[in-house]
């Protein structure tokens, strides 16, 4: 029998959460009396069945004809007279775990021997999830292209995902069972605590100015929307396209600006970065172009002395022999100087965004990348 997975609000250390919980896998556990028996007690933890290699799971389903497609097996193993489904998984116990018992992260596969996510061992094929509280539950698919997970905001490459079809979104199987703080108190981002608000789609977000099919949390008595993702963003950065170190602020002196990155339009009503020492009148970034993974190198910089910089900041580019260089945003190749003889309009800058119209530039053979 198949059964759905879910949530349910549960108080811990003073602070509410929607905790995921499947009826056979992760019960919700029962309150007791002092009396109770451990034998009782321990009907709230039934034993786990055997589960099948997520890699053999989806094979059961797979479509050559789309890139992603429907799981409809079961992650409990069944004895079968194939040969090849015989791959039964078991818990993983490390033995620095200070919780040893029953609880795992992940499980060992005996016949292909690989590790995998308790998460995506134990996925049921659907998940009703709070952040679609009036849609229908999220379905287990299999992913063979690469998209981007709602919650986490990382790359997702082939494998098991969790897609809602209204949204077209998507989540890691980790992700989507992740417990969901319902109050944020986040300082660095908004002066008074966040609520968890699920519907999301009529909100912009004050910190990003973009609306986003994306998790929502909201201060009431500022009407401040502030998406999941963006509530640890984090306040001064440097990155790869401006000389100085840029600041996160909720709203710029113009109404319209350019994005120092993409060459976009900026609503001035909403959150960017604006460069400290170049003002906004002069220099701002979407939050999302800000926050890139090749624009960013991912390090907080608020409260570090600004002369720290001088000694990371290195050379954008170093020269390998005449005509030929080393650019520190392009490390799988080398880059060529080459004369534009000929203007092309697909040809954009990777560092500007704009058309390549100089009579010089640097390209590389290998892909279509040029500066």
């Amino acid at each position: 029998m198949d059964y759905d997975g879910g949530f349910h609000e549960v108080e811990k250390d003073g602070k509410l959460y929607l905790v995921y919980h499947h009826p056979k896998y992760r019960p919700i556990p029962q309150i007791k009396s002092p009396s109770s028996s451990a034998e009782v007690a321990n009907h709230d933890h039934p034993p786990l069945p055997l589960f099948i290699c997520p890699s053999v799971r989806w094979r059961k389903d797979y479509s050559r004809d789309s890139t992603l497609f429907l799981i409809k097996s079961s992650p409990e193993f069944v004895l079968s007279s194939k040969v090849g489904d015989h791959h039964v998984v078991l818990p993983l116990f490390w033995c620095n775990n200070k919780n040893f018992g029953r609880e795992c992260d992940y499980y060992f596969c005996t016949k292909c021997l690989r590790k995998y996510h308790k998460e995506c061992v134990e996925s049921p094929l659907k998940i009703k999830h709070p952040y679609y509280p009036h849609h229908s539950p999220l379905q287990l698919y299999y992913h063979k292209d690469y998209t981007d997970c709602i919650h986490c905001g990382r790359e997702m490459a082939h494998g098991l995902i969790y897609h809602c079809t209204v949204y077209q979104t998507f989540m890691h199987p980790i992700c989507a069972m992740k417990p969901i703080p319902i109050v944020i108190d986040q300082q660095k981002t908004h002066d008074h605590p966040l609520t968890f608000f699920p519907r999301q789609s009529s909100l912009i977000c004050n910190v990003c100015g973009f609306l986003e099919k994306h998790p929502t949390y909201v201060c009431l008595r500022c009407n401040f929307v502030a998406h999941r993702g963006c509530v640890e963003s984090p306040h001064t950065i440097k990155i790869s396209r401006h000389h100085h170190r840029i600041s996160r602020v909720y709203s710029l002196r113009y109404e319209k600006w350019l994005c120092g990155v993409c060459r976009q339009s900026i609503d001035g009503n909403y959150g960017a970065y604006t460069c400290n020492e170049c003002g906004d009148y002069y220099y701002a970034v979407h939050k999302k172009c800000a926050l890139g993974k090749d624009v960013w190198d991912g390090e907080e910089l608020k409260g570090v002395p600004e002369k720290d910089d001088i000694a990371k900041d290195a050379p954008p580019f170093f020269k390998i022999f005449e005509g030929v260089v080393h650019y520190f945003l392009h490390d799988d190749h080398h880059l060529r100087l080459e004369r534009n003889i000929l203007y092309d309009e697909n040809k954009f800058c990777e560092a500007c965004v704009m058309p390549i119209i100089e009579d010089e530039f640097y390209s590389c053979a290998e892909c279509d990348f040029f500066i």
